[in-house]
């Protein structure tokens, strides 16, 4: 359990500085956000090495999973309420960050396992957030075209995020439908898209109950935030990391050099292991305190997945630090192949 303390710590702390903030008001949701951003920047350049555990994670996971509904209850509540107008700002910020790095790193956790119970937990949480479909998309389509052009989630390079994020959301949302179509008969809307319409609405009227139509603009407007976040997320991960096609004209199978990585220990925590993507690529059902980084074989970012995932908002910026990384692996898995 000691083991787990620093994944609890920077994973529920900004979550209860964000539910003060939506109570209280005050400097509570400033203090959420700067726990999310400056604190996990300078704790991420402590030498600190995040060791890996025999632990599973799973109750953390799952309390947390419970706690997405009350921060998101909450923070819909105070948009309505009688809270400065600034405050109702930092509470949206601060929770559209929350969910979109922290709570969707738990919720694509909790879609990987094989607990039933806590697999419909995280769907459960992206639907909260009008993205129920990526439960879908992440699964049966990103896990097996990753590194492909047959992926929505991946970013060919010299692609800007502003062009990908369109293009990775509407494909996800398409791609996902068709792959569950094929898994429950060809109906032409399965089972599990009608859950995601169905806690979509549920979504919508949990927040017009809580604070009326301000609160459908604050849910409408964190959720939008969350799934800029999430798309950063996957965009920084998989950017221009494309798998070799054989002679025989078949893609090479997914491997450790196809998904970038970054080892920093604190925003590692906070996103309970989501920088270490390589090996949950390679093992998806491992639980995130068990992934490993291998500096050799795997792709590193040249700084934290938060911080890059700022520059990815400046395309030219993102191109001229990324693209000269991205011919380097190329050029490396092309020697591997030649051996």
């Amino acid at each position: 359990m000691v083991q787990l303390l620093p994944f609890a710590l920077a994973s529920f702390g900004p979550a209860l500085l964000l539910g003060a903030g939506a109570i209280w008001g005050g400097l509570w949701a400033g203090l959420g956000i700067l726990a999310m951003t400056v604190v996990v920047f300078f704790l991420d350049k402590l030498a600190i090495e995040q060791p890996v555990s025999a632990a599973t994670g799973h109750r953390l996971s799952e309390a947390l999973g419970v706690m997405h509904f009350v921060l998101l209850g909450l923070a819909v509540w105070s948009v309505g309420g009688p809270l400065p107008l600034l405050d109702k700002g930092l509470i949206v910020v601060g929770c559209g960050l929350y969910f979109g790095q922290i709570s969707n790193s738990n919720a694509h956790e909790l879609i990987h396992r094989a607990d039933r119970w806590a697999f419909r937990l995280g769907a459960a949480n992206y639907t909260a957030l009008l993205f129920g479909h990526h439960t879908s998309a992440h699964r049966l389509v990103h896990h097996v075209h990753a590194a492909t052009p047959h992926d929505p989630a991946t970013a060919p390079k010299g692609v800007g995020f502003w062009r990908y994020a369109v293009r990775a959301w509407n494909g996800g949302f398409g791609a996902g439908l068709r792959a569950e179509r094929q898994r429950h008969g060809g109906a032409w809307l399965p089972a599990p898209y009608v859950g995601y319409v169905l806690g979509a609405t549920m979504s919508f009227a949990a927040a017009a109950s809580l604070a009326g139509l301000a609160g459908v603009i604050g849910l409408v407007t964190i959720a939008a935030y969350a799934q800029l976040q999430l798309l950063l997320s996957d965009y920084v991960q998989h950017y221009g990391l494309e798998r070799a096609i054989l002679p025989d004209g078949r893609r090479a199978a997914m491997g450790p050099a196809h998904s970038w990585n970054a080892p920093q220990w604190y925003s590692s925590a906070m996103m309970l292991n989501a920088p270490r993507h390589s090996e949950h690529h390679l093992k998806p059902a491992k639980p995130f305190p068990a992934l490993e980084l291998d500096g050799e074989t795997m792709p590193m970012l040249p700084r934290s997945l938060p911080v890059m995932a700022v520059i990815a908002l400046i395309p030219p910026l993102w191109r001229k630090v990324m693209d000269r990384r991205v011919d380097r692996w190329a050029k490396t898995r092309e020697t591997a192949l030649v051996i």
